[in-house]
Formats: structure tokens, C-alpha cells, sequence
């Protein structure tokens, strides 16, 4: 009654789907979508009608006409140009509609494309359950966009199936509470969102208390090692220890002197001299002779400078 609806929604030759679903819920408003979906005229007028017949008559012949303003108005001057020489709404609806959402063929093979889109979702470790959810939604509204009809239990299924295992907890615990053929598409994102956020919860409290504790032991440990040797004198006071303890046989040398992966003679090191496995340079009877040479010379003069 009192009710004046927005202006149409202008298609400039890109989300043509969306378009669509909106010019039709603005013609439905108008009562135009039935002149645009039957393209019928009206019956002609019998002999000697009344005045409202004849109101009638003229209103039904003008609703063509507005339905054919309300797609001109709904299109930019760049779509306009192919629709301006259609003489029906429908032969407009038509003309678009093939043009940017293609044949019934074309749109068939763009189903199946987004079917397997939608099979082969799967969440990712840095995603939220309401990110995952938003993106299997974007590839089932655009499946809806090509008239199939898609389900949210579809949606609901899907979640559940791929869902990592840190959620299998809150999964059983759904199933053991409700029906899970039934439950609501944002009742399940909800729940599992809930979790999320009493998880990260949790992670926040033990970050803050392990970061405590370390900052209680670092003052417990400053203050009770005030006037002791420094660190780098315990390790070589403790290398010097090792040195004079025995160890199994080396399984490269067959030395009791040393660990293993302290073996000069390991096969996975690099001589530097030599360039070859098995040894390091202290220990390389290949070096160069021009190497021992300079070397040499390098000694010699450090003698007569000493």
C-alpha cells in the first residue's frame, strides 16, 4: 500500500546470477514477473465492457511495457545496446540470460565443475570453522545461482567429514546430544566456533603461566649463582673431565678417548685441505704441498719475528 521499493539493481555485465535473483524479487514486487516469465497478452475486450474492464484491459496491456522499463533501467548503457531492439520482457530476460549464463549445456558442465569444487574442500591448519564454513558456502551459493538445489544438510555433512581430528571430541559429543541429520547448518558452526575460542582461551592461560615460571626461575637462578665461575669455564673444566674418562670403543677409530660424533675420522665431515670425506684437516696426511709450503714459511717468519 504504502510501499515504494528501491530503484532496480543496474547489471554491468559481471555477477550476472546475482543480478538475476535480484531483478526477480523487483519485478515479483511490481507484479511483473509473470509478464516477463508467460510473455501473454490479453485477452481483447468484449462487446460493450464496463468501465473496469476497460481499466483492467489497459492496466494488463501496460504491465509489458513496465516490465520492459524496469530491464532497461536495471541494465548499463554497454548492456542496454543488446536489448534494445527486443519488443517483449521476455525476449530481453531470454536475450541476457543466454548471453552471460550461457546454454543449458554451458550451465550443466559449470554444475559439475562446482560439485567437484565442493567434494574437494578441505579445511586448512590455519583456518577457522566459520572461514571453512564461509568458503564451502561461496561454492554452494553459486550452485544455487545455476538452479540446483542444494541442501544445507549437504553443507552440514560436509563439514563434518573433513573436519581435522582436534574436533572429533566436539563431533561426539553432538552426536551423543543431537541428531546430526538434523541439526542446523549455524547451530553446528556456532558450537564448533565456541570450542575454538575455549581452546585459544586455554592456550593464552598456559602461554602466560609458562612465561611466568621462566621469568621465576631466571631470577631464582641469577641469584643463586652471584660470584660463580662463569659458564664457558664450567664446559671446558667439564671437557677436560670427559677427556680423562673412558668411552666405548669408536666405531671409526676404535678409540676409549671419545665419543663417536666426536671422531675426527667420521665419514660424513669434509677434510679442509684435501677436499675429501673420512677426516678433518688436523688429522690429513693430502694436504697440498703448496699449502705446507706457505705454511711453513708462515712459521719461519713468525720465529724470526718472535
Amino acid at each position: 500500500m504504502s510501499f515504494s521499493p528501491p530503484p532496480p539493481p543496474v547489471f554491468a555485465g559481471e555477477s550476472y546470477n546475482i543480478w538475476a535473483v535480484k531483478m526477480k524479487t523487483y519485478l515479483q514486487a511490481h507484479d511483473l514477473w509473470n509478464v516477463v516469465q508467460n510473455d501473454t497478452e490479453p485477452p481483447p475486450l468484449r462487446a460493450n465492457p464496463t468501465i473496469a474492464q476497460i481499466r483492467q484491459y489497459n492496466e494488463d496491456c501496460a504491465k509489458k511495457y513496465k516490465a520492459m522499463s524496469c530491464l532497461q533501467s536495471g541494465v548499463s548503457d554497454a548492456i542496454f545496446t543488446r536489448i534494445m531492439a527486443c519488443d517483449t520482457p521476455k525476449e530481453a530476460w531470454d536475450k541476457l540470460k543466454e548471453e552471460f549464463q550461457g546454454s543449458d549445456k554451458t550451465r550443466q558442465q559449470q554444475l559439475i565443475n562446482l560439485r567437484r569444487d565442493f567434494e574437494n574442500l578441505r579445511m586448512k591448519d590455519s583456518e577457522t570453522t566459520k572461514q571453512y564454513a564461509d568458503r564451502i558456502m561461496s561454492t554452494v551459493n553459486n550452485i544455487r545461482l545455476l538452479g540446483d538445489d542444494f541442501g544445507d544438510q549437504r553443507v552440514v555433512e560436509k563439514i563434518i567429514t573433513t573436519l581435522p581430528e582436534k574436533y572429533e571430541s566436539k563431533i561426539s559429543s553432538l552426536e551423543d546430544s543431537r541428531d546430526l541429520s538434523a541439526i542446523p547448518l549455524t547451530e553446528l558452526i556456532n558450537a564448533l566456533y565456541a570450542q575454538e575460542q575455549r581452546r585459544a582461551n586455554r592456550m593464552e592461560e598456559y602461554s602466560e603461566g609458562a612465561f611466568q615460571a621462566r621469568s621465576r626461575e631466571s631470577s631464582s637462578f641469577s641469584s643463586n649463582h652471584k660470584g660463580k665461575k662463569p659458564m664457558s669455564e664450567k664446559k671446558e673444566r667439564g671437557k677436560k673431565e670427559a677427556a680423562k674418562k673412558k668411552f666405548p670403543p669408536c666405531a671409526h677409530c676404535k678409540r676409549t678417548t671419545h665419543l663417536e660424533k666426536y671422531c675426527w675420522y667420521r665419514p660424513d665431515i669434509q677434510c679442509r685441505g684435501c677436499k675429501q670425506l673420512g677426516h678433518i684437516e688436523k688429522v690429513c696426511k693430502n694436504k697440498p704441498k703448496a699449502q705446507s709450503q706457505n705454511h711453513n714459511q708462515v712459521q719461519v717468519a713468525e720465529d724470526i719475528e718472535a
